[in-house]
């Protein structure tokens, strides 16, 4: 009987020691998430905010919709967008997908 007991005596000692093996490890996957999938969103997200600011009058731009069209017009919310002749829609600045090269329109 005494072998029984001294084995359980030394498996909860060991156990003590896992605590800190465990926070490091969940430190170190705290620290991948963020530098992995974290990070790299927060950086696409000012580059789109940025891009969005930056709108001007006689940008050809791709909307997240896939509507090429000139801008127009610029307000704090919405861009006005020619995408044909006598065609003029409005649309949240957010939707802007990117703003592609001069000419692009005219090809289209």
């Amino acid at each position: 009987m005494d072998f029984f007991i001294q084995n359980a005596y030394a498996q909860g000692a060991q156990s003590q020691g896992g605590g800190t093996s465990f926070i490091i490890m969940m430190v170190l996957m705290f620290a991948a998430f963020y530098f992995l999938l974290i990070r790299p969103q927060q950086k696409k997200q000012k580059q789109h905010q940025e891009l969005v600011s930056g709108l001007q009058v006689g940008d050809e731009v791709l909307t997240a919709g896939g509507i090429l069209g000139v801008i127009t017009g610029v307000s704090e919310h919405y861009a006005v967008i020619r995408i044909g002749d006598n065609t003029e829609i409005k649309v949240q600045k957010q939707s802007v997908s990117m703003v592609v090269p001069k000419g692009t329109y005219d090809e289209a």
